[in-house]
């Protein structure tokens, strides 16, 4: 890549050429203040905050949106900056409720951390605030429009990173507001609820349904025995909320701390991982190996790709593994397998799933098979952020709670359940068993390397019995329609199906970026906890899901076999079209 030589602060130093102002300060440490910028975003120089000096000019530039030029000099802060900035944050403050204590964000909105950055004492401009109605028509994020700041990040990502086009900036001037288009509510709206807006949100304008106060109640009823399941993504996230550096596997400190909760027991969800395999394995060999399976067979677990596959590609039902997501596996059989066990009735089970993902508290109550056990699956779901704030406010000292265990029987896990929590690790577990499962033997490197990275469409093969099987990985929805496209083509033209077997994620890096993870995930923060994912895969005894001693003895004494009758009623769903905008 080719350099150019320009000056921040009067030192010299050599950036690539395709550098903004704001990259190049960065590469120097020093730090420009942002609010509408966000590294996974094109820049569009909205709030005006980053706002620089050129060197023997009076010109100010937006830092985040300008190109770097040999010779370029740039002054990033003097007392005029400064006083731009601040004045910028008052305007901004002018239209904002001053609502901070009761606000989702208090206490990690940016908004209100550059207000304290910059000294704001006072607002010297006129309160000019709108009463505008909040939208929580959706089970998984609200919408409180009021305190939208209009800098774009919501709709740039649900646009330009998930393809979905449920936000937009709607009316003009003063009079603008982020709403679906038409001004509808999001659960009437092309919404998936993967929670990437409010993941982005800078303030409180968007943020999970919080149901903490949900939980409290339920480990206070003395009738429940409550049961809580933590997601493979949660462990390598959730002590960043405790100054624990990205990607630090802290799984046994969750437990532990779930425990201090109040939680009768705790289990993994990478163990019905390790079931989803089972079931998603034993289907793949059954199309690959019978006359009228359906190529390629499309992995179903992230409920924000399968709401997004109903609503804009319902001709690839057919192609969708019935098997649900390990968090409804896991709901099933905590009351039924887990109670048969326990002596418990189901009736009195509160089931809690502690998710990376703003959808699956859709997910949880989406049609009636998710109530297969004859009763509701999942009875709550919280985000690694409402666990974390959950454990604050319960006086935890999360950083320094001893490692503990998770309860049997279905709590221990494989290697191949953990890195369900990233791009391609379903992908990669799948792999793993379906090789044995057709071949009887174990595959000679488990490390399928070539589904692992961070392109937005990988594609690779492996060979099993001397057939070529040919996969493919996408995640970030914008990224999927490049390979259902193919398959489109494929058909028409009556060809082979270009791939046997797709895993779609609809976050970027899969699940370790989920809506619900702890904000600001940058592409270095995803890779981190990526990381921390596969060093919990090669450190673990098991890594292959069919070798889960737990799995085998369900299977033993309960289901009888993958795809077997027990195992459609309980871990296997169904799918329907769904309108892209309700009447």
């Amino acid at each position: 890549m080719k350099t150019v030589t320009i000056k921040i602060n009067g030192q010299p130093i050599k950036v690539p050429e395709d550098y903004t102002v704001l990259e190049a300060a960065k590469k120097m440490n020093v730090n420009i203040p942002t609010l509408c910028y966000h590294p996974d975003l094109h820049a569009w120089a909205a709030c005006g905050i980053c706002v620089v000096r050129l060197e023997n000019s009076p010109k100010m530039v937006r830092a985040c949106a300008t190109p770097v030029t040999e010779g370029m000099g740039i002054i990033t802060h003097d007392p005029e900056l400064f006083q731009v900035r601040k004045t910028v944050i008052e305007l901004i403050m002018s239209t904002h409720p001053n609502s901070c204590l009761v606000c989702g964000r208090n206490g990690t909105c940016e908004l209100q951390e550059l207000a304290a950055d910059f000294g704001v004492r006072e607002q010297p401009y006129e309160v000019r605030l709108r009463d505008l109605p909040h939208d929580e028509s959706t089970p998984s994020i609200v919408l409180h429009r009021e305190k939208c700041i209009s800098c774009g990040r919501c709709a740039n990502v649900c646009q330009s990173l998930q393809g979905v086009w449920a936000l937009e900036f709607v009316g003009r001037g003063e009079h603008t507001v982020i709403a679906p288009a038409g001004d509808l509510e999001l659960n009437d709206s092309p919404c998936i609820k993967c929670g990437q807006c409010s993941a982005h949100c800078p303030v409180g304008a968007i943020f999970e349904r919080d149901q903490t106060r949900t939980f409290l109640d339920a480990v206070r009823d003395e009738k429940y025995h409550v049961v809580v399941q933590i997601a493979p993504a949660v462990r390598v996230a959730i002590g960043e909320s405790f100054d624990i550096p990205p990607g630090t596997v802290c799984t046994g400190k969750t437990y532990a701390a779930l425990r201090r909760l109040g939680a009768d027991a705790v289990f993994d969800t990478n163990f019905s991982a390790d079931v989803t395999i089972m079931e998603e394995g034993s289907e793949l060999v059954h199309r690959l190996t019978s006359d009228d399976g359906v190529l390629p067979q499309i992995t179903s677990c992230c409920p924000a790709w399968t709401d997004y596959m109903e609503k804009y590609y319902p001709d690839m039902i057919p192609h969708f593994s019935t098997a649900k997501s390990p968090m409804m596996m896991q709901g099933s059989l905590t009351k039924t397998y887990y109670a048969q066990n326990m002596g418990i009735d189901p009736e009195h089970i509160y089931s809690v799933a502690i998710m990376p993902c703003t959808a699956k508290k859709f997910e949880k109550e989406r049609d009636d098979n998710m109530f297969s056990s004859g009763h509701r699956d999942v009875d709550l779901v919280l985000t690694t952020r409402e666990l974390s704030r959950l454990i604050r406010s319960s006086g935890i000292d999360f950083a320094h709670l001893p490692e503990e265990d998770a309860d049997s029987p279905i709590g221990s896990y494989s290697g191949a359940g953990t890195i369900f929590g990233n791009t391609g690790g379903v992908m990669e577990a799948a792999i793993r068993t379906a090789y044995n499962l057709v071949t009887g033997d174990e595959l000679d490197d488990l490390d399928v390397t070539s589904v692992r990275g961070m392109e937005g469409v990988r594609r690779g093969s492996v060979n099993i019995k001397d057939k070529e099987i040919k996969v493919a990985v996408a995640h970030g929805m914008v990224n999927v329609s490049t390979i259902l496209d193919e398959i489109r083509e494929a058909k028409k033209a009556g060809a082979e199906p270009p791939y046997h077997f797709i895993e779609v994620m609809a976050c970027r890096g899969g699940c370790i970026a989920g809506g619900g993870q702890p904000y600001v995930t940058t592409d270095e923060v995803r890779q981190k906890r990526i990381e921390g994912i596969y060093s919990d895969d090669a450190k673990s005894a098991i890594r292959c899901s069919h070798h889960n001693p737990q799995v085998k003895q369900l299977y033993d004494e309960f289901l009888g076999s993958p795809l077997s009758g027990k195992s459609h009623e309980l871990l296997h769903t169904t799918y329907q079209a769904r309108p892209i905008y309700k009447k």
